[in-house]
């Protein structure tokens, strides 16, 4: 369950934040979750309120958007989606692709007073 300390991580993050930019309480957090991340983020949302316990984000709302993955493909130089049940680039059949978006983990922005 690493999802409790990313979810820890957040917070810290948002507290750095605050220290620099001198706010002092966040409303909301959003954050950007891609498919193949390895976060779950129904976790991420369970455990914010234990992490956010006594923090300047306490009450904050926590907005997850999740990044659908995409792919280019090495052969013909599509980017989009691709056929994932036969794992290939659905204008050429290719397998040579390569993930552009989908790992991807981070606070995207923040609603402070």
């Amino acid at each position: 369950m690493h999802e409790l300390a990313i979810t820890q991580g957040i917070i810290d993050i948002v507290s750095s934040e605050a220290r620099d930019k001198g706010f002092e309480r966040v409303l909301e957090i959003k954050l950007q979750v891609g498919e193949y991340s390895g976060l779950v983020p129904e976790c991420i949302m369970e455990f914010f309120p234990i992490a956010a316990k006594g923090s300047l984000a306490e009450n904050a709302v926590l907005d997850i958007e999740m990044l659908k993955a995409q792919f280019k493909c090495l052969d013909c130089g599509y980017e989009g989606d691709a056929d994932r049940k036969n794992a290939c680039c659905p204008q050429c059949r290719s397998t040579a692709l390569k993930m552009t978006v989908g790992r991807e983990f981070y606070v995207d922005s923040l609603k402070v007073e």
